[in-house]
């Protein structure tokens, strides 16, 4: 009796604890932060340029995507040359932010014309 007693308070544990962990991965909220190469804009340690966020004053190297994937990290609003907004889901996990959504958010009227008109 004692061991069916143990085993249903066993299972009603494990159940219990896999749906808050469920519940917490729900919750996960997309965030506007700052994105951009975390040496040349955040001033990070690191060997290479790599893609950066900053929330809350405190940067993290980006787990999950890529500078690359999004252009030319040395063009005119490239990451390499100016600090971006992006929209990302994820969380922080000790000196990283692992993201399951990182969007940049698009440039408008930065106000340069060429070849006879604006954008």
């Amino acid at each position: 009796m004692k061991l069916l007693w143990t085993l249903g308070l066993f299972m009603t544990l494990s159940v219990n604890s896999i749906a808050q962990e469920t519940v917490a991965i729900e919750k996960q909220k997309e965030q506007i932060v700052e994105a951009s190469c975390g040496i040349c804009q955040f001033s990070m340690d690191g060997n290479s340029c790599d893609l950066a966020i900053r929330i809350d004053g405190k940067s993290y190297y980006v787990e999950g995507a890529k500078m690359d994937d999004h252009g030319d990290a040395h063009s005119a609003h490239g990451m390499c040359n100016e600090i971006r907004q992006a929209k990302v889901i994820g969380k922080v996990v000790g000196d990283k932010f692992i993201a399951t959504s990182f969007k940049l958010i698009e440039v408008k009227g930065n106000g340069h014309d060429h070849e006879g008109h604006k954008h």
